[in-house]
């Protein structure tokens, strides 16, 4: 587990990387989050250099995560990142202090009643297709994440780097953390979240449309959202300085 500029004052604050990725994804924004902060990027199990657990379960990656971090922490996420920061605050309630969720969604996939998702179809394709070529349709799955993005091409290129500085998620991790794309639904859990949460979303996202911002926002008991102009479902890459700066004053305050 990366840590960089520890300061034992302040809680912990820890970034949990998305689908597909690794801690390094973080880099840029942890060069921006100040020499004062305690900052840990772990690499989720699978990812990395980290092996994978069993049972592979939300549920296990969460407690086992919340082992490894010091007491009382502030928990950030991103996209998938950040439905593992949830279900961290609700299972461990007194640990997490507050909450950072970026790009994140409480139902990746649409449906009747939820039209701020994908198509469940495109989902379906994704896992066809992974399980035929995984390298080749990770790194797909990576470019849709920056259409759309004033600097898509900055961003492809930084999320490409980082791809390529550790080695690729094991592919039956792959797969099962698709699997919970396609699954997932936390509508009915929101209500269930306490702690302040600072809402971080892109305004040109469009894997997960800002709509579910607004409903994050909406229905969590303490959520407060901010909208990245310009960016899409990176924006802490895109635009590390604003969010680092967003990122710290929430934590500090």
């Amino acid at each position: 587990m990366k840590s960089v500029a520890v300061n034992q004052d302040r809680p912990a604050l820890v970034l949990l990387h998305g689908w597909g990725t690794h801690g390094g994804v973080w880099d840029d924004l942890i060069a921006r989050l100040g020499n004062d902060a305690h900052v840990l990027a772990p690499d989720l199990p699978g990812h990395g250099a980290v092996p994978a657990l069993a049972p592979y379960t939300i549920e296990h990656i969460v407690d086992q995560l919340a082992s490894a971090v010091p007491r009382h922490c502030v928990v950030a996420g991103w996209s998938l990142g950040g439905q593992l920061a949830l279900a961290w605050a609700r299972r461990h309630p007194q640990q997490v202090a507050k909450l950072i969720l970026i790009a994140t969604t409480p139902r990746f996939v649409s449906a009747t009643d939820w039209p701020h998702g994908m198509a469940a179809d495109v989902l379906d394709e994704f896992a066809a297709a992974l399980a035929r070529d995984a390298p080749t349709t990770l790194r797909r799955f990576l470019l849709l994440e920056t259409r759309g993005d004033t600097q898509s091409r900055a961003v492809a290129r930084r999320l490409d780097a980082a791809l390529a500085a550790r080695p690729l998620p094991d592919a039956a991790v792959l797969a099962q953390t698709l699997h919970w794309l396609q699954v997932t639904d936390l509508r009915d859990e929101l209500h269930t979240v306490g702690q302040p949460t600072l809402i971080l979303h892109g305004d040109r996202d469009r894997i997960t449309p800002r709509a579910a911002g607004d409903y994050l926002a909406a229905h969590l008991r303490c959520g407060r959202l901010k909208r990245i102009a310009g960016a899409a479902h990176a924006p802490f890459i895109s635009n590390p300085q604003t969010v680092g700066q967003l990122m710290a004053d929430f934590c500090n305050d």
